[in-house]
């Protein structure tokens, strides 16, 4: 056969650090089944922010993507040989309905033109009934789901998805960093030891599709946060009660603090945040905006505890054995925390009461006392890194039975 062409399909170019490792993971992973003169190609909303941390060459290449997305997605599905949709939040629309429906219509397509479509390391989570029966009808047209978490899998089963659904575990476990970002925090917070706080603004999702808003307000045109002024008051009550935890970490236990912005629409929250601190000399935002995912990896590795709401934080921190307490917003941190063990524990959703008086508990335990945790936490990554290799060994199967020239 000659050699093949593939469209990685995701959320690509966003300055979020987890695509980001997911992606670069991915790409190891095609390149070790399919080899060097396969042609990938990657298809971005915001081209220069994916040619930061993605060198286009000869056999890998970058395209635009506009946000009215279907005749493009059309294109590329026809021009290719193997659709892969590579984003981890595929069958999700707590951020927004319209990439569910872009990953759906690319499956669509791939089934139309006959081309085999691969869901790569991905996730269910909340959805409408509408878009569960979309999912039903579109995702089922899929060759081969690979699910990253088991609930992610049960949730598909349940919506009655017929396509072949396995599990391993997301591609972001097999991320390596690079060994001159070993010692990043220690250079930039050299005070001690640091707690990681990756906090989201649950008040500005979901983005919705309007003709016109508030510049400040936009996504990408014509897409814009939710808000309002009962929006505005909880983000600040939010962004108050982090600062507070943030304070007491200082205080109580003489850590530094490190605010991860895993996706650069966290840098506004992150902002309140430092502002409202009594010690904002104590700490310092790392985000995605600036740091690629080599160095917010190994900021996230090297924590003494991390305290978040964002999946990928929870995951890329997962080989540097972080004590972590997630503050949930929809079920991918749940099912992550199920899996490695973590959720009878040191899980809370958003609404619970007496919310942050539970972390600052929680939190109080692990920085006096985090051995045990650790060592939980030690064969979590364990299983999870050999699972995460599962995805390249059930990709070239399937590829092996459809006739591909496939490499071990």
């Amino acid at each position: 056969m000659k050699a093949p062409r593939v469209l990685l399909f995701g959320y690509n170019g966003a300055n979020n650090t987890g695509a980001e490792a997911k992606l670069l993971a991915t790409i190891a992973d095609m390149r070790s089944l399919l080899g060097p003169d396969a042609l990938l190609t990657v298809p971005s909303l915001d081209v220069s922010k994916l040619r930061r941390y993605l060198k286009e060459e000869d056999r890998l290449r970058i395209v635009r993507i506009p946000t009215t997305y279907r005749r493009t997605v059309r294109r590329l599905v026809r021009e290719h040989d193997l659709i892969v949709l590579v984003e981890g939040s595929c069958y999700i629309e707590t951020f927004t309905k319209a990439l569910l429906d872009a990953y759906l219509l690319a499956t669509r397509y791939a089934h139309e033109f006959g081309k085999p479509c691969i869901a790569y390391a991905v996730d269910s989570g909340q959805v409408s009934t509408a878009s569960e029966e979309k999912i039903r009808a579109q995702a089922s047209k899929t060759d081969l789901i690979i699910m990253r978490t088991y609930a992610g899998a049960e949730r598909m089963r349940k919506w009655g998805v017929t396509a072949p659904i396995e599990v391993a575990a997301d591609t972001a476990f097999l991320y390596r960093t690079d060994p001159s970002d070993a010692d990043l925090l220690r250079r930039e917070l050299p005070s001690g030891g640091a707690v990681g706080i990756a906090a989201v603004d649950f008040n500005l999702f979901p983005v919705v599709p309007r003709l016109w808003g508030r510049r400040s307000r936009c996504y990408k045109w014509p897409f814009y946060f939710s808000w309002s002024e009962e929006r505005r008051e909880a983000a600040a009550r939010l962004a108050q009660d982090h600062a507070e935890l943030a304070d007491w970490a200082v205080e109580r236990h003489g850590r530094s603090i490190a605010l991860m912005c895993m996706e650069s629409v966290d840098d506004a929250l992150a902002g309140d945040i430092l502002a409202r601190m009594k010690h904002p000399d104590r700490a310092k935002i790392f985000s995605a905006t600036r740091y690629n995912a080599s160095q917010m990896a190994s900021v996230l590795r090297s924590l003494d505890l991390l305290i978040t709401s964002r999946y990928h934080a929870g995951a890329l921190s997962l080989e540097g054995h972080v004590p972590q307490i997630a503050i949930a917003h929809d079920v991918r941190l749940a099912d992550l925390y199920d899996d490695i063990g973590m959720r009878e524990e040191f899980f809370f959703d958003r609404d619970a009461p007496e919310l942050f008086a539970k972390v600052r508990e929680r939190a109080d335990r692990l920085l006096n006392d985090p051995g045990d945790i650790r060592e939980r936490l030690a064969a979590a990554h364990r299983e999870h890194y050999a699972r995460a290799q599962c995805s390249r060994q059930l990709a070239g199967e399937f590829l092996r039975s459809r006739g591909w020239d496939v490499r071990t």
